[in-house]
């Protein structure tokens, strides 16, 4: 089977800037093999985060600069796949594809079919101007295929949960705290079927946004869980976060910026203000609640019917906050709680690899998805493909053996 190299981009809900790694990636059968060859982070300015923010929420997004933004971001992700493929030594003409997830503005899971209520979803960065720019063929905008086929277009790196970590001896469960928190438990010897993903709630989003307010902007997230390390944990905050609605919905389910925005940052600030928490009290509270969410989403929805959960990965952002891991090791008593670098991945590229690995099997016209995690009613193959040059449609040609 002849290798082939290609490039993934990945910019979360965190809005802290985009992942890009540069793979070498060959299908044999069901099993994916991927090789890291190069890989590079590049912040948002502090400008640009506080103008998709502000696209984020219905109350200060504006259609003309969501318009903009979408063509501005294509050529943002361009020049980072230039650069990436410059520092790489790989030569231009030896990379196959780019796939890119784009940047999330608005995720709207369930709805009804009336006129301005059907469930859809927004990611910006234009995949042609990010062909037009690279000369390469594009995949992107991945989650609405499922979401046409009944799904709530998340969560999607469930998929590569299942090609990664899948064990015949013991079950696991997968968790990525990134902006959002997502859990892909996968039973030992599980087959896609079996496996169980949703979005278990902020990871990430409200500490980085509290940590923001609470220093001025000095700050853009806990570097460390320092600040929180530093605090104590407000019991009766704790259990009032709790309550949040979100929590006790049955999967599949999926959330983001629409319920835990700046509305809702607010509404905490107030809170805690009022009760009289000290900002590091309020940090260590916030993070002491992502962490059980997690917990509490094991307990309820899948430790349940005789299941049990032998190990626990974490990945994204939040696998580098030692407190939060902390909190997590207390709330899972007598499980195995590790990283993905366990594992020899990256957490921090752990979903720009698994776009890339979502773009190949677009190309190669493989289902990419698991109606099981997403809610779907089939399987889909997720992805539209983009190219304005004849030289990028040649490059597929030589994938497709035409």
């Amino acid at each position: 089977m002849v290798k082939h190299i290609g490039i993934g981009l990945m910019s979360g809900t965190s809005l802290d800037g985009i992942d890009a790694v540069l793979v070498e990636i060959e299908q044999v059968d069901r099993d994916t093999n991927v090789h890291t060859l190069s890989s590079l982070f590049q912040p948002y300015s502090d400008e640009l985060r506080q103008r998709l923010l502000q696209l984020c929420s219905p109350d200060t997004a504006n259609i003309e600069h969501i318009t903009s933004m979408n063509m501005y971001l294509g050529r943002e992700y361009a020049r980072i796949v230039e650069k990436l493929i410059g520092n790489s030594g790989v030569k231009h003409e030896d990379i196959l594809f780019v796939s890119s997830h784009g940047q999330t503005i608005y995720h709207k899971p369930t709805g009804t079919n009336d006129l301005a209520d059907v469930p859809g979803t927004l990611q910006i960065g234009d995949l042609s101007v990010l062909s037009e720019l690279t000369g390469l063929p594009v995949v992107g905008d991945f989650r609405t295929a499922d979401m046409a086929a009944g799904g709530q277009g998340a969560p999607l790196i469930s998929f590569i949960d299942y090609i990664l970590f899948r064990d015949e001896n013991k079950s696991r469960a997968i968790q990525n705290i990134g902006g959002i928190g997502n859990v892909t438990f996968l039973p030992k010897g599980a087959v896609e079927t079996e496996i169980i993903s949703f979005d278990t709630g902020p990871g990430n989003m409200v500490i980085d946004a509290v940590v923001y307010h609470v220093t001025d902007g000095k700050q853009t997230y806990d570097k460390d869980g320092l600040i929180a390390a530093s605090g104590n944990i407000h019991a009766a905050f704790l259990e009032q976060l709790m309550s949040h609605p979100y929590f006790a919905l049955t999967p599949p389910k999926t959330t983001g910026r629409e319920l835990f925005n700046k509305h809702f940052v607010d509404e905490v600030m107030e809170s805690a203000n009022q009760i009289g928490l000290s900002n590091e009290d309020l940090v260590a509270t916030v993070t002491a609640w992502t962490a059980q969410t997690i917990s509490d989403s094991y307990s309820r929805f899948l430790e349940t019917e005789g299941r049990t959960i032998d190990e626990v990965i974490i990945g994204g952002g939040g696998s580098y906050n030692p407190y939060l891991l902390e909190q997590l090791r207390k709330n899972l008593p007598g499980k195995i709680v590790s990283t993905h670098e366990n594992f020899a991945i990256s957490s921090d590229l752990k979903e720009a690899i698994g776009f890339a690995i979502l773009g190949y099997h677009c190309l190669l016209g493989q289902y990419n998805q698991l109606p099981s995690a997403t809610g779907a009613g089939n399987s889909v193959i997720m992805g539209k493909i983009a190219y304005t040059q004849p030289q990028a449609f040649q490059r597929l040609l030589s994938l497709w053996g035409n």
